[in-house]
């Protein structure tokens, strides 16, 4: 009998008291954070195939055009003596043992004018931007000085020079390469170096957020002839290149004056690199047309190298094609306040529960709950289809309506209910402008959060939690 008293003291208990209202809201909310984690794992996931299959259309279609050169690769001997100890006579001859080394050198002039026709390209629902280029080069090359290493001129083997480019992207070339040289036309080869070439010390990848890396794929030409080398006086030079690609396309300013205009009808593009376009009229209506300068004297290496090719992919700029609307970032930034938002519901029936008397079951409140984590199920499903605006406002509104309608069942009358759904529309409309913000998205959330916790106070001021 005892035992029975006991248990319906409990009960009651469990029922009336503000601290077991209070314990089992803490526990559900701890509950619901469960699903809101498979949640999470689920916009990683698809956020994760989106990539997956963008790096497949990049692939196929072409990757990103980094373009590297021309220069100018000049062999050049060198003798080293060696003495060699011999056991007969006891004594130690010199051998004169000869190495040819290579010097390779930048232009003294570079222009390069590039026109490029973005389109975007869709497989399923995912979407990137894939591009036709046009790339003209000119400029002219000027005596290259070997005083650096202190090579006399009958040293250097001029017969055996040879002209050099590096591209990121050789599938999606698509028109011969050919370089006018003074007074003739010299090809270009395809030089297989087992994928090393210029790679930045890393593997090459195919992941659509990796372009430091990028390996540099070696085109070189045949031996120019003495009479075209710039031994005497400058030499001019002109190169065509139709090149596919995909993301985005950059340059290496190795002149020691570059010039470089890329025109495209793109609107949303993202200029990047450590040097930026000069011309404040970059960005118009039609697209955009971008024009940089980059003096030897702005980098931090010089117009000559000796023994390899540098590796100067870090100079590189040019342009991103970006597709604008990212849903799956924007997404995870909205589950991150998840825990905000089921806390402040519950907060809000918690309220509404003390004050008027009115009981709510765990299971009805673990209802609301996973209402509320199914929001962002929907939102993202639907941001698939359509953009992160109309998501959010379908998704929201849908949540909204069903926990006030289901609320309107619990609670007596039609005050509590439409409470209920003003306060959930307030709390996503303040999310979502808070996700929109980026320099400010802390200031206002603050501000919010101390808004809602001064409303909270007030709101709570005469409840008798002495009793509870």
């Amino acid at each position: 009998m005892e035992k029975v008293q006991q248990e319906k003291r409990l009960g009651k208990w469990l029922k009336q008291s503000i601290s077991a209202r209070m314990l089992t809201i803490g526990v559900l909310i701890l509950i619901l954070l469960i699903p809101l984690s498979y949640v999470k794992d689920l916009i990683r996931e698809r956020k994760y195939r989106q990539k997956e299959v963008i790096g497949e259309i990049n692939q196929k279609w072409g990757g990103e055009v980094l373009l590297y050169g021309p220069m100018l690769k000049v062999p050049y001997k060198t003798y080293d003596i060696k003495k060699i100890y011999n056991s007969q006579t006891k004594t130690y001859q010199e051998e004169v043992i000869t190495k040819v080394k290579y010097g390779y050198f930048f232009p003294k002039e570079l222009d390069i004018e590039t026109t490029v026709n973005p389109q975007p390209k869709k497989r399923g629902i995912y979407e990137t931007a894939v591009y036709g280029s046009e790339i003209n080069l000119q400029g002219s090359f000027t005596k290259p000085d070997f005083s650096e290493v202190d090579i006399k001129e009958k040293d250097i083997l001029w017969e055996k020079s040879r002209l050099i480019i590096e591209t990121s992207n050789l599938k999606g070339v698509s028109s011969l390469v050919a370089i006018d040289f003074h007074k003739n036309k010299y090809a270009f080869e395809s030089k297989y170096d087992g994928g090393n070439a210029v790679s930045g010390g890393k593997p090459y990848t195919h992941d659509v957020d990796t372009y430091t890396y990028v390996n540099l794929h070696k085109l070189e030409s045949k031996s120019i002839k003495k009479a075209d080398l710039p031994i005497d006086a400058n030499v001019n030079f002109t190169l065509k290149m139709n090149v596919n690609g995909s993301k985005q396309i950059r340059f290496i300013p190795v002149g020691k004056e570059t010039n470089v205009r890329v025109v495209s009808n793109w609107k949303t593009a993202n200029f990047l690199g450590g040097y930026l376009p000069y011309n404040p009229d970059k960005i118009n209506d039609n697209g955009f047309d971008a024009k940089w300068k980059v003096l030897d004297i702005n980098r931090p290496f010089p117009q000559q190298s000796f023994n390899a090719i540098p590796n100067l992919k870090d100079y590189a700029f040019g342009v991103n094609f970006m597709i604008p609307v990212d849903q799956y970032q924007k997404s995870e930034r909205t589950t991150k306040y998840g825990f905000l938002v089921i806390g402040l519901t519950f907060l809000v029936f918690f309220l509404i529960q003390t004050m008027s008397k009115i009981l709510i079951h765990p299971f009805q409140y673990l209802m609301i709950g996973i209402a509320l984590v199914m929001f962002y199920t929907l939102l993202i499903s639907i941001s698939e289809h359509s953009n992160f605006f109309n998501a959010y406002l379908i998704a929201s509104f849908a949540v909204v309506i069903l926990i006030s309608l289901y609320s309107k069942s619990i609670l007596s009358g039609i005050k509590f209910p439409v409470f209920v759904g003003v306060s959930l529309l307030v709390l996503y409309t303040f999310i979502f402008v808070i996700i929109q913000l980026e320099s400010y998205a802390l200031l206002v959330g603050s501000v919010g959060l101390f808004v809602i916790l001064a409303s909270v106070m007030y709101a709570s001021r005469k409840i008798d939690w002495q009793n509870g």
